[in-house]
């Protein structure tokens, strides 16, 4: 059966109402998407004239589960991350800590001298020192 709005003037109200609380709705996710985590491990990165720095939290994560690879100006961390299981004759109340693989991918704004790159490990945070390649340094170009 199709309803006429002209015909139900209630209806046509009812759709209004509708499309409004859907604005509200769709407002409200886009500011979650905007709030949200980017991923995990979660990252910073600092940049200078000769070098980058990034800091990644791994709580939990073995050193040596973690994979850390460049390519060009592109950095990937990888692993994986294993959370313990529950003691026996326990079940979860509460379960907020995931495990499994991850991947990060975060683009360094110029190339990377990949045979410099230092990595360090302290207490759960993963420092990586990314030296800048020397090709795409700026170079002063002297006038004759």
């Amino acid at each position: 059966m199709l309803i006429r709005l002209q015909e139900r003037p209630w209806a046509y109200e009812a759709m209004k109402e509708l499309e409004k609380v859907q604005d509200e709705f769709n407002r409200l996710f886009e500011r979650v998407e905007r709030t949200a985590s980017p991923g995990y491990p979660m990252m910073n990165m600092w940049t200078g004239e000769e070098d980058a720095v990034i800091s990644a939290e791994l709580p939990g994560v073995n050193p040596e589960e973690i994979d850390i690879s460049i390519k060009g100006d592109t950095l990937t961390l990888s692993g994986t991350r294993t959370v313990a299981k529950e003691p026996e004759k326990y079940t979860y109340h509460r379960r907020e800590r995931t495990g499994g693989p991850f991947s990060r991918t975060i683009r360094v704004p110029y190339r990377v001298d990949a045979g410099k790159v230092e990595a360090k490990f302290h207490n759960g945070v993963l420092t990586i020192r990314l030296p800048r390649a020397e090709e795409d340094k700026p170079k002063k170009i002297a006038i004759h």
